[in-house]
Order: C-alpha cells, then structure tokens, then sequence
C-alpha cells in the first residue's frame, strides 16, 4: 500500500471558495482558456470532480469514459449547491491510497492512479487560477498543490505530444514564483487579465 502522494482538500476546498463568490453576472466573463466563458469553465470543473472521483474510485463508466474535448460544458442550475459536495467527495476519494495504486481511467484515457491524482491535482490548480482570474479573486494555493501540478507540467513539457493537453510554454523566469512557473508551463500568461 502506498500513501497518498497529496491531499486534495486544501485544493478543493480553495477552489469551493472561488465558484460561491462568482456573481450571476461574471457567468458570462471571459476566461484564460480562450473558448470558455466562465460558465463553461465552472461546468468543465464540475465534470473533472466527477470524472476524477470516479477513477479514483475504480468506478468506470460514463463519468470515466467520456473525452471532455467532445463536448462544450456548461452549468447546471444547481451547480452552486453541487460543485461544493463533488469537490468534497473528490478529496475524500483521493484519502484512499488504493486510489493512487494501479491503474484507472479518466477522459477515456487509461493511465496509472498516481498519474491520474497529478492530472486531477493539476486541473484543479490551473482552472482554480483561470476561475480566480476571471472574477478578479485572489488565489494563493497550498505549496503541496502547486508543487504536484508544477512537477507533472515539467515533465509535459518536454513531449512533442503535449499539444492536445496544453498550449505551448509561456516562459516564465526561473526566480518567478510558483504559481506563475505553473501557470507558463499549462501554456497560459501568468499576466493575464480580462480584456
């Protein structure tokens, strides 16, 4: 058995912060990720915590099987009191070192549990930034978090393949911060604001 490799909680709990304080108004706002206004950016983190909850549940399906490329998400109009409890049971379902174990699917994609957790991990830093950018929020994730999503960002740096996940490295100084390296390497300006 293997501990988990980070806890999610501080994570989602951050990014639970972030959706309850976005206003009916900001729904429609533009958002780092070019295609998405920020319903739809709130609607792709709803399907994420599905999706990953369920691979680290071992529990295949739809939730698992479904390539998030082939469709446009968007909110429900309960998301409000939902995303809350899926980001709750994600980082629950994380707790369980089985989770990290093995392997799992999510996206359609079969790929071994500690990669999924990173995946997971890094989903939730870098669209927490592109939430907390776009409603002009603060965010300052937990050093754990940031350090998971920048170690499997290095790493997809390097592969001539990283096209279909990200978009090309922004550079950002070897001395910037954390977050800003994070964010340059998911392929987003860390200068970003809304136009």
């Amino acid at each position: 058995m293997t501990s988990p490799i980070v806890d999610f909680g501080p994570q989602t709990r951050l990014m639970a912060r972030l959706a309850e304080h976005v206003t009916e108004e900001q729904l429609g706002a533009a958002t780092p990720c070019p295609d998405y206004a920020v319903h739809n950016l709130l609607g792709h983190v709803v399907g994420l915590t599905v999706a990953f909850r369920d691979a680290a549940r071992k529990d295949f399906g739809p939730t698992t099987d479904t390539d998030p490329g082939s469709f446009m998400p968007d909110v429900e109009p309960d998301w409000r009191s939902v995303l809350p409890k899926l980001l709750d049971e994600l980082a629950e379902a994380w707790r369980d070192s089985r989770a990290w174990e093995g392997m799992t699917r999510a996206g359609s994609v079969d790929l071994p549990g500690a990669v999924a957790g990173a995946v997971a991990m890094d989903e939730l830093v870098v669209h927490g930034w592109d939430l907390a950018r776009a409603t002009g929020q603060d965010y300052a994730p937990d050093t754990p978090s940031l350090e998971a999503a920048h170690s499997l960002l290095a790493q997809a740096a390097e592969d001539p393949d990283r096209g279909g996940l990200f978009g090309p490295v922004v550079p950002v100084p070897p001395d910037a911060p954390l977050l800003d390296r994070v964010i340059g390497l998911s392929g987003r300006d860390p200068g970003w604001t809304p136009a």
